[in-house]
């Protein structure tokens, strides 16, 4: 019998997507076939700490695992590519664990930014995801929208700002873009800082608030319409799952609704014909290729009620929880979430 790969489970991280990180992860770790894969889990703390964990997975659900100090052991990626995987530093001395590939299940920056991934491959460690490049692009919503438009894709109209504009600036931003408009922090994930401005006079609060996560904000116009998205997966040829289909009751899909469910539904397949099905999939294709996506992806989008797409985001790690969209949008088509792990580890290990 071959060897089983061993593949370092990255998750936690310095976001507030760190509790997301660890629902995602503690799913991809119970399902990772382990007759085929070896782990290493990898954790990091809020503060930034770096451990290997080595004790029971379901410690991640309630965020204890890391106070289990008889089971973590300080460690980090080691950018020496002669090491290819991670450092313990233990009571006894150093030791070194060769990696075959690294699955970063981390949410938000400094995670799915192209920071891990970076290091990553400096390592010369596969990463079963989206490279350094793709990861940083698809993080930054004004540049990703650039490169998708260039590609023909339609994106939403927008200003983007490098720090709180001045007056004046505000005063023509209201004029270009009449409110509605959509107040976003540049690189942050899961809708943390963004905000809906219906009137002018509260768009300076709405740009402070989403200064508390990023120096960049972008202003965009609010798009009629309601959010479809779809997993998109593989190198060279593409496979895509089926569309889903975002149903909200107020303003804004936020954090808390994405990961409740309180009040808006997602509708998997999307309730949506044939015809835009396929124009939405082929268009998702066409963005990951853009951005240049590997391994696999979600691809987010406007429907508007004249059947036009307009391209919200690209999620390079998205969510793999129970009632995450991605498993369940690849469920569509016939992947159960181990088929749909394998997948990705043989897509991240392709050259």
């Amino acid at each position: 019998m071959d060897r089983k790969l061993k593949i370092a489970v990255i998750f936690g991280g310095c976001s507030p997507e760190y509790p997301v990180s660890l629902e995602s992860a503690h799913a991809v770790i119970t399902n990772l076939d382990r007759e085929k894969y070896e782990l290493t889990l990898l954790g990091i703390t809020k503060g930034g700490e770096w451990y290997r964990y080595c004790g029971d997975a379901a410690a991640l659900e309630d965020d204890s695992w890391h106070e289990d100090h008889e089971n973590c052991v300080p460690a980090h990626i080691s950018p020496d590519r002669d090491i290819h995987g991670i450092v313990e530093f233990r009571a006894n001395g150093v030791r070194t664990t060769r990696l075959d590939a690294a699955f970063p299940v981390l949410h938000g920056r400094f995670g799915e930014d192209g920071t891990v991934q970076g290091l990553c491959e400096l390592a010369g460690i596969p990463v079963i995801g989206c490279g350094t490049l793709a990861s940083a692009l698809c993080m930054d919503k004004d540049r990703a929208h650039k490169l998708a438009s260039l590609a023909g894709v339609e994106v939403p109209k927008s200003v983007s700002f490098s720090g709180m504009p001045a007056q004046a600036e505000l005063d023509a931003l209201a004029e270009r873009l009449p409110c509605p408009v959509f107040v976003k922090p540049v690189r942050a994930g899961s809708s943390f800082g963004i905000s809906k401005v219906t009137r002018p006079e509260d768009l300076r609060a709405a740009l402070r608030g989403a200064l508390r996560y990023d120096r960049e904000l972008i202003v965009e116009e609010a798009i009629e319409g309601f959010e479809v998205g779809c997993a998109v997966i593989g190198n060279g040829k593409l496979i895509t799952g089926r569309a889903d289909e975002i149903e909200i009751q107020g303003e804004l899909f936020d954090y808390v609704e994405k990961y409740n469910l309180i009040s808006s539904k997602i509708h998997m397949p999307a309730r949506v014909d044939a015809e835009t099905e396929r124009r939405i999939q082929e268009t998702a294709r066409r963005i990951y290729r853009a951005l240049g996506c590997r391994c696999f992806a979600r691809v987010d989008m406007f429907l508007t009620p004249t059947g036009r797409l307009v391209f919200n985001e690209v999620n390079t790690i998205p969510g793999f929880t129970s009632h995450s969209r991605f498993p369940n949008m690849m469920r569509g088509i016939g992947y159960d979430f181990p088929a749909l792990l394998d997948a990705l580890v043989g897509y991240g290990l392709e050259v």
